[in-house]
Order: structure tokens, then sequence, then C-alpha cells
């Protein structure tokens, strides 16, 4: 996923955590929406393999909202292999916790 990003002009600095489940604990990441990895850009979360179209969005708009998230590893997703499978629904969080569909693909 890291590549995808560097690929599509963002800067990544990768960090290896034993405590992935803390760090997405402290950013707001619900559980049962957690993705593989999570990264940390703009004040927002991004859980998992989310297309990059979602992560310009999100830094253009700047919602009032914790982040966003795509559970589990999609096969097909960015930085996954495979092509995609099923429907892919981005979930954004707001601070209140609340969930709702930021873009399904």
């Amino acid at each position: 996923y890291g590549t995808y990003l560097e690929a599509n002009g963002y800067p990544v600095k990768m960090v290896a955590t034993h405590d992935v489940a803390l760090i997405k604990e402290r950013q707001g990441v619900p559980a049962g929406l957690e993705g593989c990895h999570t990264m940390l850009i703009g004040g927002y979360f991004v859980d998992g393999h989310v297309p990059v179209a979602s992560v310009d969005r999100l830094l253009k708009e700047r919602p009032d909202i914790l982040g966003i998230t795509l559970p589990g590893m999609p096969t097909g997703s960015p930085g996954m292999g495979g092509p995609k499978s099923g429907t892919w629904t981005i979930t954004a969080v707001a601070p209140d916790g609340a969930k709702s569909v930021y873009k399904r693909y």
C-alpha cells in the first residue's frame, strides 16, 4: 500500500510496530472496521487499503471526522493482488463514534 501511495504522489514514512491494535484504538478506528494497517495523514486516520481518490477527497474537503477505513484486505484493493471482488465500502468515523458511508467502489 505504501508503494501505491508513493506512486500517487504521497510521501510515505513506514513505522513498524507491535502495537497496531493500540494505535487503531487511540485513533478511533472502530472494532470490526479495522484494515491491516493505519496511516495518519493531515490529522486523520486512513485504515486499510483505501483508494487514493478517497484520500485525496478527505484532504481536500477536510470533513469533521476522525478518519476513514476500508475493513479487511479486499482482493484487488490498492496494494493487494488479484481482481477486484465485490463492492468496497469506505466508512467515515465521526468524533462521537458515528459511522457513515464515505464512498463505495
